[in-house]
């Protein structure tokens, strides 16, 4: 049996995962049910033994949750569906446009998501597909813990498990402390106060995890804080002008405190009655951000003696978002870009406007 000679290649396409957790497909009692199962599911999420987790998931939150978690989303639907995969693919787009500005060599970006569409291994799949023999996964978590970004991670090997050829892939574990990502909230906070005025006080709320996962080795309280410390820097914020806090907390363990909630509750006794609030880990809005972060904790503050509360979107599809992670990826594909093809960390320097 002989084999025809392989044709010389174009030159070797880039690849670039942008990964989010996901959403349900409608904000209805079914679809969120679904979501779920898939999400809580994942042992990266909850770790707890899954002959003890299963027969309560399936038991007892999926029969219960769904409807009230539907009543929130559609607190949030827009007209174009899930804010979470709108903004997202927004910014997909934004950043494909920097990259193809700033880049010579053929690259290709892609969203999937880990528990919804799209799925990721469709946006893998039209990478290889396009011919992408170098691949580089960005999880849009800027601050690392294993239920995310290592969920992203084991996501991703699951799926080239399947593959015959397997390209270059570099994986980014975090970004919390990246320049330009801190620039770009920088940037957001600034256009924020400029146009709605200052409040006396900007807390910088973060997704919850339980503690116990930052006793098993997470990084993520740490670099939450790292990253509230490097924008308050920025900000020129002195001690008492800012805060952390954690949200989003779910079943009787204990989390990473300071609760947002009863941090919120607490502020107008202590004599704050304006405050921003920016969610810094959250790459684009979503259900966390949109209806817990301002209709329910907008709600405790007001009910508080509250006077001023304000929500400061996440970046979003902003331009300077774009350009702050088009840095950040040509930072980790040095190297990557094929001879005679231009330079890829050269061209996207300078990005971080």
């Amino acid at each position: 049996m002989s084999i025809d000679p392989v044709p010389p290649a174009e030159a070797e396409r880039i690849g670039i995962l942008l990964v989010n957790s996901g959403t349900p497909e409608a904000p209805t009692a079914a679809a969120v049910r679904a979501f779920l199962r898939r999400f809580l599911a994942d042992p990266r999420v909850v770790e707890i033994p899954r002959a003890l987790w299963l027969p309560l998931l399936y038991g007892v939150i999926l029969p219960l949750r769904p409807g009230r978690i539907a009543h929130k989303y559609r607190r949030i639907w827009g007209a174009a569906g899930s804010p979470l995969r709108e903004l997202t693919e927004q910014l997909r787009s934004e950043l494909a446009a920097v990259l193809a500005q700033r880049v010579l060599a053929p690259l290709q970006v892609e969203v999937g998501m880990l528990y919804s569409a799209p799925q990721l291994e469709a946006a893998l799949g039209r990478l290889r597909d396009s011919g992408a023999g170098r691949i580089l996964v960005l999880p849009l978590f800027p601050q690392y813990c294993a239920a995310t970004s290592g969920a992203v991670f084991d996501a991703v090997s699951a799926v080239l498990r399947g593959w015959r050829r397997l390209p270059h892939l570099h994986f980014i574990a975090d970004y919390h402390d990246h320049p330009g990502y801190i620039e770009a909230l920088r940037g957001s906070v600034a256009a924020h106060w400029e146009n709605q005025g200052r409040g006396a006080h900007l807390l910088m709320s973060f997704h919850g995890i339980p503690e116990r996962n930052v006793r098993l080795g997470d990084p993520y309280f740490e670099q939450c804080h790292a990253s509230a410390r490097l924008l308050a820097d920025e900000l020129l914020l002195r001690e008492g002008e800012w805060s952390v806090s954690f949200q989003s907390r779910f079943g009787p363990a204990a989390w990473l405190k300071p609760y947002t909630q009863e941090v919120l509750a607490g502020m107008p006794a202590r004599g704050i009655r304006a405050v921003n609030v920016l969610c810094p880990g959250f790459a684009a809005d979503c259900l966390e951000t949109l209806e817990e972060i301002d209709i329910e904790n907008r709600a405790a503050f007001l009910a508080a003696g509250g006077e001023r509360y304000e929500y400061i979107p996440a970046l979003n599809a902003r331009p300077a978002h774009a350009q702050a992670l088009g840095e950040l990826i040509a930072q980790h594909c040095q190297g990557w870009t094929p001879a005679g093809h231009g330079s890829l960390p050269q061209a996207a320097r300078g990005a971080s406007a």
